[in-house]
């Protein structure tokens, strides 16, 4: 059996091209997780890998989309092969099955994390000179409705709803739900 793996960074990125490219494979069996890939700890990585058997072949749109360093990469591929199950990439077009496709999926893991790690260095960089000439400000405010985000916090504080309830209905994060509570006076 074919089962897909797709991973977006952020609850507003779209898996479009991902499910587009196991909808042309005919898979039917995918995992889908919204966070970020610098860490294997993801519910449904998690769930897909308990989930496979023998003779199941893994399949993601790209490397990157399972893992984010080559460490986690090949202890996930272990992982798989210990199951009896092969990987594959469409992208990088890596077969585990063959083994050519297990060399050629170290050196493309190896090269999803240098470049995520030059986009890191990159961005210190930029930050610390944007600082030394006054114009960085730290990451913007996230807008949110006032009116809306009173509303459901009153929800909240009357226990019809939980905090984790009322943070996904507004669409934030613990960080700038507690912020904004303390801003507000909430």
């Amino acid at each position: 059996m074919k089962v897909g793996y797709q991973r977006v960074s952020t609850q507003q990125q779209e898996l479009a091209r991902q499910t587009r490219a196991f909808d042309e494979m005919g898979i039917t069996k995918i995992f889908t997780d919204k966070a970020s890939g610098k860490n294997a700890e993801r519910e449904q990585l998690k769930a897909m890998l308990n989930y496979i058997r023998e003779d199941d072949v893994v399949v993601v749109e790209s490397i990157s989309r399972i893992a984010r360093n080559t460490k986690d990469l090949l202890s996930i591929i272990d992982t798989i092969t210990a199951k009896g199950a092969d990987f594959v990439s469409l992208k990088e077009c890596i077969d585990t099955s063959t083994p050519q496709g297990k060399f050629m999926l170290t050196v493309f893991g190896a090269m999803a994390e240098l470049e995520r790690e030059c986009i890191l260095q990159r961005t210190r960089e930029g930050i610390a000179i944007a600082k030394e000439q006054h114009k960085y400000k730290g990451k913007p405010k996230m807008k949110i409705n006032e009116e809306a985000f009173r509303k459901e916090c009153k929800k909240w504080r009357e226990g019809l709803q939980t905090a984790r309830e009322t943070m996904q209905r507004l669409e934030v994060k613990p960080n700038t739900f507690y912020r904004r509570v303390n801003e507000l006076g909430l």
